[in-house]
């Protein structure tokens, strides 16, 4: 089993310096999450993170043939669609997250509908699947992972393209719901900590009496327990460290310390050399 997620199917279905120790800090983190290699899931991912989409999708579906029942499969193909598309449209920007006035006045975005469309099938394909699993034992923690990613990245898709935050807010708080059932039953599923740890640290961002507003219909908005959470996937996540990684940054950036979004992204560099989003980033850092 590994450390971020259930075990596989048994059967075929300006400048500040910082300390020394802070830079050391992040770098040795970025090591401790469990390797992206060993099974055409895992490279999948891989190829994911270094933007070879196509090559990413081919292992997926390879995954989506070999377990059918796994909604595993789908829903990474889905996460392989929605990176995509904030590729093309260069929505991934740490410094867009890291200022609040430039990420409440983003523009609208024109998405591609066949990515969409696709897009939404391998999330419903997902959800089914889950869903079925979830029928035959309500305690399957790996089928409420999925449920959490399918929210998740409805949420993404929300918040990040259409500009709905509404939406967006509510398919986080149903991802967080999910993370919780998953993690009650398998609390070393650390990717799972990646859906509160985003919810948390990203609506602590907004002013005090929004803030209050949200934590009424059951939001979280603690920075603190974003950012603890957030360590954790970093840390002993799988699938989705890399991309609490980079939320690690975006919170370094806000709290004045560029050195350490600088020492975290040079990492992610290192791990996933055909990235040229964190060339961009990292030319911005200062």
């Amino acid at each position: 089993m590994t450390k971020g997620l259930a075990q596989l199917p048994a059967t075929p279905q300006g400048i500040y310096l910082l300390p020394l120790f802070l830079i050391m800090i992040a770098a040795s983190m970025a090591h401790a999450a469990v390797p992206l290699s060993g099974t055409p899931l895992d490279e999948g991912y891989r190829d994911m993170y270094n933007l070879r989409f196509n090559d990413a999708h081919a292992k997926f579906q390879h995954w989506m043939a070999e377990y059918p029942e796994d909604p595993m499969g789908p829903v990474s193909d889905a996460a392989a669609f929605l990176f995509s598309e904030f590729e093309r449209l260069h929505i991934i920007d740490v410094q867009l997250f890291a200022n609040q006035s430039r990420f409440d006045s983003r523009s609208r975005l024109n998405p591609d509908p066949n990515v969409r469309r696709s897009f939404d099938d391998r999330l419903n394909r997902a959800s089914n699947l889950a869903d079925a699993a979830l029928k035959r034992s309500s305690k399957d923690a790996r089928a409420l992972y999925v449920k959490t990613l399918v929210s998740g990245m409805r949420s993404d898709y929300a918040l990040m393209i259409d500009k709905k935050d509404l939406t967006a807010l509510n398919y986080s708080k149903e991802a967080s719901g999910y993370s919780k059932q998953a993690l009650s039953i398998n609390p070393h599923m650390y990717d799972a900590y990646l859906a509160s740890g985003v919810e948390n640290y990203m609506l602590s961002l907004k002013f005090a009496p929004l803030r209050w507003l949200l934590s009424m219909t059951g939001a979280q908005t603690s920075r603190e327990e974003g950012i603890r959470l957030l360590k954790l996937t970093a840390g002993q996540g799988h699938y989705l460290a890399p991309f609490a990684r980079m939320m690690l940054a975006v919170a370094a950036l806000r709290e004045n310390r560029p050195q350490e979004a600088r020492a975290i992204l040079i990492d992610l560099k290192k791990e996933f050399p055909l990235n040229s989003m964190y060339d961009r980033q990292l030319a911005l850092i200062r």
